[in-house]
């Protein structure tokens, strides 16, 4: 499967975006979809998945309460609706895929998009 992540822009705190992640081929629904981000300086950090029906979500601490991770299938599209963002919410933002994950890991996820830029200011 390959991604497309957008949405990313420069925001002020306590702005809102939402990042979309676009799919192509028939097997995207079996997979699993995780959104990771990296600052400069930092390693890549998990910050949201979806399982592949949607029925579970998972979240870092740091974003619980302000991110929201949400998939149409018709549409092969996750979504990640970020409010509230605040300037340590600044980096590239992944979205990534595995029809089997069992962890949070970037090594848990086969496929990768190319990064979209979130820049918050304060």
């Amino acid at each position: 499967v390959q991604l497309q992540a957008s949405g990313g822009g420069l925001v002020q705190a306590g702005g809102s975006l939402r990042l979309s992640c676009a799919a192509s081929g028939r097997t995207f629904s079996s997979y699993a979809v995780g959104w990771f981000r990296q600052a400069p300086g930092k390693e890549r950090e998990f910050v949201a998945a979806i399982s592949w029906s949607g029925g579970s979500t998972y979240y870092v601490d740091s974003v619980k309460g302000r991110f929201t991770i949400s998939r149409d299938n018709a549409k092969n599209t996750v979504y990640l609706q970020m409010n509230n963002l605040k300037p340590e919410d600044t980096a590239v933002y992944y979205c990534a895929a595995d029809p089997d994950v069992t962890g949070r890991g970037p090594s848990d996820f086969g496929s990768w998009g190319q990064g979209t830029q979130v820049t918050v200011s304060s």
